[in-house]
């Protein structure tokens, strides 16, 4: 254990182990054999890894001390955590229940289209507040305060991963792909800055 704490898995990374013995991030949960879910940020992981408190843990974890922990382990779950999310925004793009376009989506929120809606890091201010009330409007959710959310990826990373020209905002037209995509984001928050545990299966 890394803090002694749990966490509902929806929002830990899990770590695999290669035939190699490297430890490596399983941001989709789907490698084979034994795994450690982790829930700690980007920096305490640097940290436990620093003061070997990591390795102690996924020897308990994975039941044998020849691990090789990279040195680079943070940054690769990082890089996971972002193509695991960007592909579940590609996966409901080819879907059809991805929303691009700041007028079309302030059109379907309007018309109370619109289950969820994000802005890219780097998004500006007028532009997201415009949509928030388009979004409020069509929620009959006036006054609320309600706004979308801000996405740990910025207008390139979006725009590359969905092969489109300065993807900014976007959105979700249903409940459920809403809920599929909270997933893969709310590992990458935890990691990116919440305090979390780490558990072991």
């Amino acid at each position: 254990m890394l803090t002694g704490q749990t966490s509902p898995r929806d929002v830990l990374v899990r770590l695999a182990v290669s035939p190699d013995g490297d430890v490596l991030p399983d941001a989709l949960a789907k490698a084979p054999g034994r795994g450690a879910w982790i829930g700690v940020s980007k920096a305490e992981l640097a940290d436990a890894m620093a003061s070997g408190r990591l390795k102690g843990a996924l020897s308990r974890a994975f039941k044998t001390g020849d691990l090789n922990v990279p040195d680079d382990l943070p940054a690769r779950v990082e890089i996971a955590l972002k193509k695991a999310a960007l592909e579940r925004l590609g996966l409901e793009m080819r879907s059809g229940r991805l929303i691009l376009g700041s007028d079309r989506i302030a059109n379907e929120a309007r018309m109370g289209a619109v289950a969820a809606l994000y802005h890219a890091a780097d998004a500006k201010e007028d532009g997201c507040r415009k949509l928030d009330q388009a979004w409020r409007v069509g929620l009959d959710e006036e006054g609320s305060g309600k706004t979308g959310e801000r996405l740990p990826l910025d207008r390139e990373a979006l725009s590359v991963a969905l092969g489109r020209d300065n993807v900014v905002h976007l959105a979700l037209a249903d409940t459920r792909s809403a809920q599929r995509f909270a997933i893969p984001l709310g590992r990458l928050q935890t990691f990116l800055g919440a305090a979390g545990a780490v558990a072991e299966t």
